[in-house]
């Protein structure tokens, strides 16, 4: 799934990330006094670092030639670092990589192209929550055929329907948002001991060296390394997949309710077909629910590597991730970018939307028919009434013709036709509906939602 996102995580951004956690690295050994000024300022001429985007992008690694080389050591970093070492005089090329192991400088570089990404999908994700408010505030009030089990239920308002699926975006963005803050630099060494560095720098500058290097990279400062502990990946990876299901649940209704047959939405520019030039698809939604139907699966094997990180760096199940992150944030910046493409475009069809509503003849509300009349005419009653008009009866008429209803009008003070109405009427059984859709849509909901 493409949206003219996926430069964010491709084989050059990943070596960007790579460069740039090298450079990083350097930098913070001289944050801390230890690195020479004029070493650290060769190293980040010589690969064009950024002050301003934290970053190497003229670094000038040649990515066909370094993934050629990576596979004999099973990693890239291993012929980066020779490369980049090359390019500098003596005094300088001590500095680069000093210490570190190639997990700690793939897994910064997965997390620095995990918060382009993140940013993006939690971007993508607040533009859908913004359209999706729009809609539920406007469409408060249009009662709808709610279905359960592909039946027609009980009314529900378009509305209604609108700010669930708000709920959902909202809650996957703060998930989405909450993952990116907590994205930790890596750094200890060949096993986790950062026994290299205090060789290196001493004791106390070793055990500041991790932050120093979060800090260069603008990424959270790790509590300790996690070679094994890979929660920052399947904490990630839980994160995505929540942002691609509240998608893929819009999807799901606006195909399903774009049918023919019901013809209730209809998205803003249909796709259309090699054979049937009648059809307009709903390929925003097909594309959507492709990338929910693969991502759960994707977010489950990031927990089975992280859970198979054997020792204290794993042989494998290190490397399984690397591929599975990057195809997952892919559908994730795909798909969320596509939601709030077809949200802005939806289309809802009032007269479709009023015929479905009343196709059944009253027997929408059912329901209160055996709430409100059930204590009067017994449950068994109202079931063989609603059965006959389910056959063809005048529902509205063998009502209003039983004398118990009757009665039960003139308790209420009308006539028995204007009871029977109003009792049979959609728009009077949506219950806290109206409610529902202000809470959802009012600005502070959010707030609450993190308070829950």
């Amino acid at each position: 799934m493409t949206v003219g996102h996926d430069e964010t995580v491709t084989d050059a951004a990943y070596l960007d990330a790579l460069v740039t956690a090298e450079v990083a690295l350097v930098r913070a050994y001289r944050e801390l006094g230890l690195a020479p000024a004029e070493a650290v300022d060769e190293i980040e001429t010589e690969f064009g670092w950024r002050s301003g985007l934290r970053g190497c992008p003229d670094h000038g690694v040649d990515l066909a030639a370094l993934t050629a080389a990576a596979v004999a050591g099973g990693n890239p970093v291993i012929p980066l670092v020779g490369r980049l070492k090359e390019r500098v005089g003596a005094g300088s090329r001590t500095w680069i990589h000093r210490g570190a192991t190639s997990q700690d400088i793939v897994d910064t570089a997965a997390m620095l192209v995990a918060r382009a990404a993140t940013s993006r999908i939690a971007a993508s994700l607040a533009h859908a929550e913004v359209l999706l408010r729009s809609l539920a505030r406007s469409r408060r009030d249009e009662v709808a055929a709610a279905r359960t089990l592909t039946q027609h239920a009980v009314p529900t308002t378009v509305g209604l329907r609108a700010a669930g699926w708000l709920r959902g975006v909202a809650r996957a963005r703060e998930r989405v948002e909450d993952a990116q803050h907590r994205l930790p630099a890596q750094l200890g060494g060949a096993a986790g001991t950062l026994a290299s560095f205090t060789e290196v720098a001493g004791t106390e500058a070793a055990a500041d060296l991790p932050a120093a290097f979060a800090h260069e990279l603008g990424l959270a400062a790790p509590d300790a390394p996690w070679h094994t502990n890979r929660w920052p990946i399947t904490e990630l990876g839980d994160a995505l997949v929540q942002a691609v299901d509240a998608v893929g649940k819009i999807a799901t209704d606006v195909a399903t309710l774009s049918r023919t047959e019901i013809g209730e939405l209809a998205e803003g520019s249909g796709g259309g077909s090699s054979a049937m030039p009648q059809k307009r698809n709903p390929a925003a939604s097909v594309l959507i629910r492709s990338a929910a139907l693969r991502a759960p699966q994707l977010g489950a094997t990031l927990h089975l590597a992280s859970a198979l990180a054997a020792d204290e760096r794993p042989d494998g199940a290190w490397h399984a991730e690397w591929p599975v992150l990057r195809e997952l944030l892919r559908l994730a910046l795909g798909a969320t970018a596509h939601a709030a493409t077809l949200v802005a475009g939806l289309h809802v069809d009032t007269d479709a939307v009023e015929r479905n509503l009343a196709s059944t003849g009253g027997l929408i509300v059912a329901e209160r028919l055996s709430v409100v009349l059930g204590p009067v005419l017994g449950s068994a009653r109202v079931s063989d009434l609603v059965a006959d008009a389910a056959g063809g009866a005048d529902l509205a008429a063998a009502l209003t013709a039983l004398p118990e209803v009757g009665s039960v009008a003139a308790e209420r003070g009308v006539a028995p036709p204007a009871f029977v109405a109003d009792l049979l009427d959609p728009a009077r059984y949506i219950g806290l509906a109206g409610r529902l859709v202000d809470d959802a849509v009012a600005p502070e909901a959010s707030h609450r939602e993190d308070n829950a």
